[in-house]
C-alpha cells in the first residue's frame, strides 16, 4: 500500500498544482493532507477548494484553526518582533480575503486522523497530526530527544506518526519494547509543499509504503519516500511581492528557508 501525505501548502497555488501533477504520476492508494492550507500567500480559497474537489481527507493545521475561527492568532512560534509583525499582517490579510464557505470548511476539520492496518497477524497504527498529538502547534524537530519522541508516540499509540508544521522533512526510527517484545516506531515529518524551510526551495511531500509483511516488529516495515518537485517559484514569490505581505516571504520561497 502506498500512502501519499502532504502538508503546509500555505496558500501557494502554483506549488499545490505541481504537487498534484507529480503525485498523480505515482498513483498512490490513498492521499491525506495534514493541514496549513492557508496563510503567507494570496491563494487561500483556491488551495482549499482544490483539495476539497479531490475529496482528500484533511486535518486542521494551526493556521487553518485560526482562520477558521476568524481570530488574529495562528499559534506560530515567531522568534523576533519583526517575525511577529510579519505574521500579524499575514493572518490579517488571510482573514480579509478568505471566503465564508472556505472559512466554514476550515472550522470543521478534525485535529487528527488514525488508521489501523492489519496486514498480517500484527497491527500497525498510523496517526496523522499537524504539530503533535498533544498540541496542534507543537514543533517536533528532528533533534528532539529520543525518549521524548518515544513517549509521545507511546501515549498516542502510534506505530507510524506523520506530521508537518516545522517544514523540515525527516524520518526517524525509534526502537521500543512493549511487554518484552521489540517494536519499531516511525516518526515522519512530511515537509512542506508551499513553504519549505530546509534549504531546498522545491516542494516536498511523502509517499509511505507498507507491504503485506509489514509489521511493527520489523525495522524495515515502513519505506518512506521524500518526493521533491519543481514549481513556478517566481510566480508565487511575485504574488507575495504584489500583496500586502512582507517581501521577505518571497525571499524565503526563493531560498527555501
Amino acid at each position: 500500500m502506498r500512502i501519499a501525505l502532504f502538508s503546509d501548502i500555505h496558500a501557494n497555488l502554483p506549488a499545490l498544482e505541481a504537487c498534484f501533477a507529480d503525485m498523480d504520476k505515482h498513483q498512490p492508494d490513498a492521499i491525506y493532507c495534514l493541514g496549513d492550507m492557508v496563510g503567507y500567500n494570496i491563494w487561500p480559497n483556491e488551495v482549499v477548494n482544490m483539495i476539497r474537489r479531490r475529496g482528500i481527507p484533511t486535518i486542521a493545521g494551526n493556521y487553518d484553526f485560526g482562520i477558521g475561527r476568524g481570530i488574529d492568532e495562528c499559534g506560530c512560534a515567531y522568534k523576533t518582533d519583526e517575525e511577529k509583525e510579519m505574521g500579524k499582517v499575514s493572518i490579517s490579510y488571510t482573514n480579509e480575503i478568505v471566503g465564508a464557505a472556505e472559512r466554514q470548511y476550515l472550522r470543521t476539520l478534525p485535529a487528527h486522523i488514525r488508521s489501523t492496518f492489519q496486514l498480517n497477524e500484527d497491527y500497525l497504527d498510523l496517526l496523522l497530526v499537524h504539530g503533535s498529538p498533544r498540541k496542534i502547534n507543537e514543533y517536533l524537530f528532528e533533534d528532539r530527544e529520543e525518549s521524548s519522541m518515544l513517549r509521545i508516540m507511546r501515549d498516542s499509540n502510534a506505530d507510524i506518526m506523520c506530521f508537518g508544521h516545522t517544514h523540515k522533512p525527516y524520518h526517524r526510527v525509534i526502537e521500543d519494547n512493549v511487554d518484552g517484545k521489540q517494536r519499531f516506531r516511525h516518526a515522519i515529518n512530511i515537509g512542506s509543499v508551499g513553504k519549505p524551510k530546509d534549504g531546498n526551495p522545491q516542494g516536498c511531500y511523502v509517499i509511505v509504503e507498507l507491504q503485506e509483511d509489514s509489521s511493527a516488529s520489523r525495522l524495515d516495515a515502513v519505506k518512506v519516500n521524500f518526493m521533491r518537485f519543481d514549481y513556478d517559484i517566481e510566480k508565487a514569490a511575485k504574488a507575495v511581492e504584489s500583496s500586502p505581505l512582507s517581501n521577505k516571504y518571497a525571499d524565503m520561497l526563493r531560498k527555501g528557508v
